[in-house]
């Protein structure tokens, strides 16, 4: 069920939607770090240092359970949506619309035909678990400037905004837009009041949407802010015109903003792994214990070599196939990024590689291992040269292929238009399965 809670009450801590609690309220004067916590979340940092300890430790099992921890967590994650913009654009009836509520109802945002919201509030829906919609007295309700609005709003511990408009698109509705877009935050400009306009413009709808598309680009793009995802809406009734991709759009762009923290401390610490991998094991290359924990015989054979790097990753064959099964992508599309696929792709990838397998420059190797002790000390340091520059090839492949599992895992943002192949447990599910193959 739908709750909101009042900011004429006092201070509380933001629950999930998931558990049955008591409405509590928010006062303004309460600090938002104290109310809500940002979706851009720390917590991973224990995560990471318990798969680094397992991968130590050796305890594959319990490193594939963090990563199952870490796909839970983070579909938990609160997030915090700022409704914004000019008193009297309908925030509050807009709010109400999107929750699927109506202005009547006793959870409703207050709403009228003159300023109702005076001190920020947040409600919840069930359409959107674990979300707070934050309404914001509008820009126009006092004197003060921008930056003391900002400030007063608390606007760095918002994680999505969405700028309501109506009537027109003023220079204030771009200079937060601008204010947003600094702070590195994503927004949406929304056009409320649609069927007013359509009711009283002489243009049909489709003329009359691109007339206002374009004044809206037209003012943003004088002040050099980019394009950002624009919905014109009636929020008398959510059913029609762009509010049902609105719904979409914003669904994706939760699951993005949950995912994005999570997945990025988790790459970081892949990449560690393997940094530390690949240190540790070109400090062995020339000794017997490299060529045993590799399983390689003739350590002069590249070919050979190239195919135990990629057994010792996970990016053999073998491997990516089950993790493309698991993540529903081609396997073909995992090969194609990588540039150690075979000896051949790697010397034309390579320019160094490619240069130590000249024939004159083998043949000059030739010559001086005919000289005693120097040839051999050569061709010993040359043949090391070559096994750890294509270790590195090899390692860069794994970080890729990782790069694009976890890329894949979530939904891209709303105005890159596109969906992932496969679910964010499947996918990250893979990468616990990388990690043992690394075992």
């Amino acid at each position: 069920m739908d709750r909101i809670m009042k900011p004429s009450q006092g201070p509380c801590e933001a629950t999930p939607l998931l558990i049955d609690t008591e409405e509590s309220p928010v006062s303004p004067h309460t600090p938002l770090s104290a109310s809500f916590p940002s979706v851009m979340p720390h917590h991973l940092g224990a995560e990471a240092w318990s798969v680094e300890k397992a991968w130590a430790d050796g305890r594959m099992p319990q490193m594939v359970s963090l990563v199952t921890e870490t796909v839970r967590t983070a579909s938990c994650t609160p997030v915090n949506v700022a409704v914004t913009g000019d008193s009297g654009n309908g925030m509050s009836s807009f709010i109400n619309a999107l929750r699927g509520i109506g202005h009547e109802e006793e959870a409703a945002a207050p709403t009228g035909v003159v300023r109702t919201t005076l001190t920020r509030a947040s409600y919840s829906s069930s359409h959107f678990p674990n979300v707070l919609l934050w309404d914001l007295p509008g820009t126009g309700s006092t004197t003060q400037s921008l930056e003391n609005y900002q400030q007063e709003m608390q606007f760095s511990l918002y994680d999505l905004f969405i700028i309501i408009t109506s009537e027109q698109f003023s220079m204030n509705h771009v200079r937060l837009a601008k204010a947003i877009e600094r702070m590195g935050k994503k927004f949406y400009v929304v056009w409320t009041k649609l069927d007013r306009d359509l009711s009283t413009s002489a243009f049909r709808e489709g003329e009359l949407q691109q007339n206002i598309r374009g004044n809206i680009l037209e003012n943003l793009q004088k002040e050099r802010v980019c394009e950002p995802p624009i919905f014109l809406v009636s929020s008398l009734d959510p059913s029609l015109h762009d509010f049902p991709k609105l719904r979409d759009t914003l669904q994706k762009d939760l699951t993005y903003l949950r995912c994005r923290g999570p997945l990025q401390n988790l790459f970081r610490t892949c990449e560690k792994i393997i940094d530390d991998k690949v240190t540790s094991l070109q400090e062995k290359i020339g000794t017997k214990s490299f060529q045993n924990t590799l399983g390689i015989r003739n350590a002069d054979n590249l070919e050979e070599c190239l195919k135990a790097y990629h057994w010792h990753f996970g990016v053999d064959d073998e491997s990516l196939q089950l993790v493309a099964q698991t993540t529903g992508t081609d396997f073909p599309e995992y090969k194609a990024i990588m540039k150690s696929q075979d000896i051949q792709t790697v010397n034309k990838a390579n320019w160094k590689l490619t240069l130590m397998n000249f024939f004159v420059f083998r043949a000059f190797l030739c010559l001086l291992s005919c000289i005693p002790f120097f040839g051999t000390f050569v061709i010993r340091s040359f043949r090391q040269l070559k096994q750890k520059q294509l270790l590195v090839i090899v390692a860069e492949d794994t970080k890729s292929i990782l790069s694009k599992v976890l890329k894949d895992s979530i939904p891209h943002e709303s105005h890159l238009g596109k969906s992932p192949p496969g679910s964010f447990a499947s996918i990250l599910f893979s990468v616990g399965f990388i990690f043992l193959l690394w075992k």
